[in-house]
């Protein structure tokens, strides 16, 4: 196992889930005193890692059929409009 490419893939991934509807959806979850916090913990856990294990799935399949560097390139452009969008909706001037 590459660690850098562990460590970058760890915290790029880190980063987009912070304050996004799943955490958020886990923390409702966990503010009930009847539902056990351990529950909670490992459902939400599966639930990353079976929608990580389909993102996997899905790019080794995208990258069968369309060239990597047209992929990245839509990538970037749309996370960058959606993040342009997010700053522009708070009130912050985008990059």
């Amino acid at each position: 196992m590459d660690w850098k490419i562990f460590i970058t893939i760890f915290v790029a991934v880190f980063i987009a889930e912070l304050g996004d509807k799943t955490q958020l959806a886990t923390m409702l979850f966990a503010t009930d005193k009847e539902v056990s916090k351990y529950t909670v913990f490992f459902a939400a856990s599966a639930a990353l890692i079976v929608a990580s294990a389909i993102g996997v799935l899905a790019g080794s399949l995208l990258a069968e059929y369309i060239n990597v560097k047209y992929l990245l390139y839509i990538m970037r452009n749309t996370l960058n409009k959606s993040f342009n969008l997010t700053l522009i909706i708070k009130g912050v001037r985008p990059l």
